[in-house]
């Protein structure tokens, strides 16, 4: 009598030599890529008409970094991080709360060094080492060797689940440093579509898992520095983390697969369609705030009756 087996499955490990994939399936992407380039260039279009872009859409660039540090388990609010800031707290965080805070501060921070140092480089692993370690400033991560590449094995899953337990092993450690020249390449080489560079660049990040903490975080800060560089938007402000945050499972679950099934066309049907809804919200916003700042402008004059009310409304 058969009693049947139970099947025990591993964990998904990173496959090695397929990137960059020679294998998508345009004839399904196609019909994606058209849409969310049209959609990035009504967002960039609007991100034109933006004076003084940094102040106004400041809100905006403080909710990515919320929601995206929240993906990976912060709690902090974006009410609290402004209560915070307006306390003018200083001094090293003192409780887990202003651990969550300052990593969505040290996000920002992250964020804007590396848009001052595109000033000189091109996206680069400098830029990327560099804002690893202020990512990890006194936060969680601060021993888990910040601005560096890891030099031990890592892996995904359950919080203190053994490799065995994992969802994902990313790449041995003694093969990253040339995993990483690979990727660093592939931005610079000339490809069919941006979007979907942007997708593979993305994925591969993820996959790679260079660091020992603080790879999600980086990962989705390079997609506004790379369409930034690549001149899809006038200011390296695209915001992505809010579709992602409340798609998490699918989030990782195309990842997953792009090791596991080889599924590069999946992960870029989805990014392209993450980067078209995102693109429309973040105009829906960007529109939204502008209308607001023009309709002060009048009001602060009005009230102030002084040459400074612009700089007081800014």
């Amino acid at each position: 009598m058969n009693k049947g087996r139970i099947k025990i499955s591993g964990p998904v490990h990173y496959n090695e030599g397929r990137f960059p994939p020679g294998n998508l399936d345009w004839l399904r992407l196609v019909p994606l890529i058209g849409p969310a380039n049209a959609a990035v260039a009504r967002y960039d279009g609007m991100l034109a008409a933006i004076p003084n872009a940094h102040v106004l859409l400041s809100p905006l660039t403080t909710q990515e970094a919320v929601l995206s540090s929240r993906i990976e388990g912060t709690q902090a609010t974006m009410g609290e991080v402004l209560e915070y800031e307006a306390r003018g707290a200083m001094g090293e965080p003192t409780s887990s709360v202003e651990v969550d805070i300052w990593e969505i501060l040290n996000y920002r921070k992250a964020m804007w060094t590396a848009t001052e140092m595109l000033k000189e480089l091109p996206l680069c692993q400098r830029i990327i080492l560099e804002s690893h370690k202020i990512l990890l400033n006194s936060v969680r991560g601060h021993g888990k060797s910040p601005g560096r590449y890891r030099k031990i094995s890592n892996w995904i899953g359950p919080k203190g689940c053994s490799i065995e337990e994992a969802k994902f092993v990313p790449i041995a450690a003694e093969k990253l440093p040339e995993a990483m020249s690979r990727w660093e390449k592939y931005i610079h080489e000339d490809a069919p579509d941006r979007l979907i560079q942007l997708a593979l660049l993305h994925a591969e990040f993820e996959a790679l898992h260079p660091f020992l903490d603080g790879n999600g975080r980086l990962g989705r800060m390079l997609i506004p520095l790379f369409l930034y560089q690549a001149g899809l938007i006038k200011q390296p402000m695209f915001y992505i983390s809010a579709y992602l945050e409340s798609h998490r499972g699918e989030y990782y679950e195309r990842l997953l697969a792009v090791s596991r099934d080889d599924d590069w066309s999946g992960w870029c049907a989805f990014f392209l369609n993450v980067v078209k809804v995102q693109a429309e919200e973040n105009l829906t916003k960007t529109r939204s705030i502008l209308e607001l700042y023009n309709r002060m402008k009048t009001r602060f004059a009005d009230l102030t009756h002084s040459r400074y009310a612009i700089h007081a409304l800014d």
